[in-house]
């Protein structure tokens, strides 16, 4: 026992103590938001952030902005009063509003000392209903840059005229939770360094797949733990990347070329370090806009990033020197909007670290995809299949000497990418049909002195896309019809052990079903028909956390919701560290310094 750190000696004993049961009675439990049954306003199954016990103090980054143009809109930030330094949680919350009419989705982001703190799309209005949304993002991993006054700003282009008339408006805010005996100062990094466009922030343009984002750090001698935070955003030629065929079958297949093949690579002084499967978001205009109305796509509106562990590499990071980390999108063809955000951890006993990479067998693995092509043209009429597919195993390791020790890192993950693509076209219809997986398979062993413990946490992602779009065309050959049909989902099953023992296990499933029918006269839509959805969100943990919404939607308007089901007593129960929206927590239940 000599040898386990102090955050995993607090979870030995917390477990011990039944603090399950104690945590339990605290009723630090996250309390989900109603809709209107007949509403045609934003409704969607998503948990809110969970809030620890304890007064919040609040401080407003910015209240009824006015989105009408590309301009950036630029705020002030100073720390909150009466609510000291030390925090257990910190929480963005933003509201967002537009006016009924006609307007196109728009990409709205959020940037505080050029980090990100929020990335998502907007809802689209129609003309008889001007829909409103809330967002919200645990940001207490930016702590240590929220103790200084800073400035920010909000980037979201929009364009009001004659013909896009609808208005955006928003406000947020930074919610502070005072760290108390009941919900302690969680283990948040110790710096976080943004890769972004430019002091103010602002996502980067990468048009083509050799295009990379790349900044430029002199880090802290002494760090221990780093992770990369990375949002890469699909737009223009791009925001449909995963029904793109290859470029000598783009005449043929009638559809886009490039290929469908989309990861994030992530390197370091030009070396990989890490790979990001690329989330396939469908904005609220995509394909058919009555689909997302008034249930969007799975995180449409509130990206959700996803993170890297590049810890094996803080050897190389600690020489003082300086060091580039880039991303790059294989296959990006026009364009992604990319950002990321570095969170370090660093030994308060101990100012400068030694150590070694000792395995990296990314290095030398490239990023290629294999295609079969079945599709064949006979006499205009099109059959077959495209099929794409790619995977790849590899692993890093490291170590640094430490104040408290040797710790060793490894990262061992097998990503894995499939799109199948088959189409039917002739004199009286084009149909695509696309069936898509990302996987990761993670696994990081972490492993302090001769004789410690190893603590093991396993991840395990699933992006799956199944879509199908039709047009139907009269013997004029003009389009009559155009049913569509989406089911996407965001799936990440989690796991930590100490030794043998489980000390955290979560489980997060996100899902939608959607489809609708457009009706054309003149090669113009003047109409739909059939449109319903289903959207359902569980999480679970084995803490106690349950949550769980279905809600359902028919022709626009919200026709049904369901709590709870699976969940002890029929009750919706989230403890507040938790992030019941997926994404990775290695400062609280992955590494629970707060036990």
């Amino acid at each position: 026992m000599a040898f386990i750190d102090g955050a995993d000696r607090k979870v030995l004993r917390w477990v011990s103590l039944g603090c399950i049961a104690a945590c339990a009675a605290q009723g630090a439990f996250a309390t989900t938001p109603g809709f209107d049954v007949g509403s045609a306003n934003v409704a969607v199954a998503d948990p809110v952030v969970p809030r620890p016990p304890g007064k919040a103090c609040v401080v407003e980054l910015f209240t009824g902005f006015t989105f009408t143009d590309f301009s950036n809109h630029p705020y002030t930030y100073a720390p909150p009063t009466g609510c000291g330094r030390s925090w257990s949680k910190v929480v963005l919350e933003a509201d967002f509003s537009v006016t009924a009419g006609r307007q196109f989705d728009r990409t709205a982001s959020l940037w505080l000392g050029g980090a990100n703190l929020y990335f998502g799309t907007t809802q689209e209005p129609s003309s008889s209903v001007a829909p409103s949304w809330h967002v919200e993002r645990d940001v207490t991993d930016f702590a240590s840059l929220f103790g200084n006054p800073q400035t920010g700003q909000a980037v979201l282009g929009n364009v009001v005229n004659d013909t896009y008339t609808g208005v955006i408006s928003g406000s947020a805010r930074l919610v502070f939770y005072p760290a108390n005996v009941l919900a302690p100062r969680g283990d948040a990094p110790d710096a976080v360094f943004p890769l972004s466009d430019g002091t103010a922030g602002g996502p980067v343009t990468l048009n083509t797949g050799t295009d990379a984002l790349t900044r430029t750090f002199t880090l802290p001698t002494n760090i221990e733990r780093a992770y990369l935070d990375v949002f890469a955003q699909g737009q223009g030629g791009d925001e449909f990347w995963y029904s793109c065929v290859p470029d000598e079958v783009t005449a043929t297949a009638q559809s886009c070329g490039g290929g469908a093949y989309r990861e994030v690579q992530v390197a370091i002084d030009g070396q990989p370090a890490g790979v990001a499967p690329v989330y396939p978001w469908i904005f609220t205009g995509g394909i058919d806009p009555y689909m997302w109305r008034p249930t969007t796509g799975v995180q449409t509106l509130n990206f959700v990033p996803y993170r890297v562990d590049i810890t094996p590499f803080a050897s190389l990071l600690n020489d003082g020197k300086p060091h580039a980390l880039s991303i790059n999108v294989t296959g990006a063809n026009g364009y992604f909007a990319v950002t990321g955000n570095l969170f370090v951890y660093l030994d308060r006993g101990r100012k400068v670290l030694s150590g070694a990479l000792t395995a990296n067998t990314l290095k030398g693995q490239s990023p290629t995809a294999s295609v079969d092509n079945t599709l064949t043209d006979v006499s205009g009429t099109v059959g077959g299949a495209v099929a794409t597919h790619a995977s790849r195993s590899f692993r890093t390791s490291g170590y640094v000497d430490t104040s408290h020790g040797r710790v060793a890192t490894d990262v061992a993950q097998t990503v894995a990418f499939r799109n199948t693509q088959t189409f039917t076209i002739d004199a009286t219809q084009y149909r695509q049909a696309i069936d898509q997986v990302s996987t990761v398979d993670s696994t990081t062993k972490t492993r302090q002195g001769p004789l410690g413990w190893t603590v093991t946490t396993e991840a395990h992602y699933d992006f799956p896309l199944v879509a199908t779009f039709k047009y139907a065309f009269d013997a004029g050959g003009n389009i009559v019809s155009a049913p569509s049909a989406v089911t996407q989902g965001f799936s990440r099953q989690f796991s930590k052990r100490v030794g043998s023992l489980l000390v955290y296990r979560s489980n997060v499933d996100n899902g939608i079903d959607t489809a609708d029918t457009l009706a054309f006269t003149g090669g113009a839509v003047t109409g739909h028909s059939g449109q319903h959805s289903r959207q359902v969100y569980r999480f679970k943990d084995n803490l106690g956390s349950c949550y769980s919404r279905e809600i359902g939607t028919d022709s626009g308007v919200l026709a049904a919701v369901a709590d709870a089901n699976g969940c002890a007593g029929q009750r919706n129960r989230l403890l507040w560290f938790t992030h019941p929206d997926g994404s990775s927590d290695t400062s609280r239940t992955e590494d629970p310094g707060i036990f």
